[in-house]
């Protein structure tokens, strides 16, 4: 099972990056860097790079030609980004693609993406209403890439649901916030 943290402002201190990237190592075999707020946000990313080792892969998110520049293993490309896919893959970059529905799901397969998120499967702030396990479901057994449930991870019960009905594992910000974490 893929366990794929992302991180945020609430998740990684860059004053205590190497510790927190250890934090995240213990529990994710997969993180990306997300900071959809921070001005130094290419400097951030250069730092969290070159400090993030033991992943199966280190991703950016959003920006693919930054992500591609810095030499991450790939980048997460946001829902409203799909003209992008292709662009993303001809550098050479793993793309992420974040989907909501089972049309969007469908799209990032037919554009080559090499794996999806599908959110949110349970309630999660801000991101409206939870689209549920069937949903999920529904997105595994339609797509033949990876499907990783997103929304609402906080539990390892929420985890097995989803792993139950085909997901190849989840992401999460919240997930990795347990458990020793200082946040």
């Amino acid at each position: 099972m893929l366990a794929y943290a992302i991180t945020d402002p609430t998740t990684l201190d860059f004053d205590t990056l190497k510790k927190d990237l250890v934090n995240f190592r213990a529990k994710a075999s997969m993180i990306a860097y997300r900071d959809k707020q921070a001005l130094e946000y290419a400097s951030n990313a250069k730092q969290f790079l070159k400090y993030a080792h033991g992943f199966e892969r280190v991703l950016l998110h959003g920006d693919y030609v930054l992500a591609a520049k810095l030499g991450a293993d790939g980048v997460h490309l946001k829902s409203t980004q799909f003209a992008d896919i292709q662009k993303a893959k001809e550098l050479g970059l793993f793309v992420v693609m974040s989907t909501h529905t089972l049309e969007e799901a469908k799209k990032a397969e037919r554009l080559a993406a090499d794996m999806l998120t599908y959110s949110p499967v349970f309630d999660t702030p801000n991101k409206g209403e939870a689209v549920g396990l069937e949903a999920l479901k529904k997105v595994v057994e339609s797509v033949d890439i990876p499907v990783l449930a997103l929304g609402g991870m906080v539990t390892q019960a929420q985890i097995d649901a989803c792993t139950a009905v085909g997901a190849e594992g989840f992401a999460s910000i919240r997930y990795f916030c347990k458990d020793g974490f200082t946040y």
